[in-house]
């Protein structure tokens, strides 16, 4: 029983410290979903869809910044068409920084996979 007992916390503790981190700042959230966008491959993994979750879930962030995590959460090859219309506002939106609204402009635009020129802008403004 005792052994059982350490496998648990040892798994617990594992899963513990394999969490994604809790962006603690609007941009490091901004940063994390250009990571995820970047890499994304048809739809988001299990582990990006928790992150995205944790920033769709945080109501300090600005809507705007949920509403892309919640857009990204919910791609299957391609953004849902009211997650294109959230990009498109953010998009529209001359007070949110440019480097969302780029994003927004290439999260709506996804089609399975980031394109080249996509992941070489999210590079560049998301170092």
């Amino acid at each position: 029983m005792k052994r059982i007992t350490k496998l648990f916390a040892a798994l617990a503790l594992i899963g513990l410290f394999s969490q994604p981190t809790l962006a603690q700042e609007p941009g490091d959230a901004l940063k994390q979903i250009a990571d995820i966008v970047a890499s994304l491959n048809h739809f988001p993994s299990d582990s990006d869809k928790a992150t995205l979750a944790e920033i769709s879930g945080n109501d300090s962030f600005p809507q705007a910044l949920r509403n892309m995590a919640d857009t990204v959460a919910n791609i299957s090859h391609s953004a849902t068409a009211e997650g294109k219309e959230a990009m498109a506002a953010i998009q529209a939106n001359m007070d949110a920084p440019e480097s969302a609204r780029t994003l927004a402009g290439i999260i709506a635009s996804i089609n399975h996979v980031a394109s080249a020129d996509a992941k070489a802008t999210l590079a560049e403004l998301f170092p």
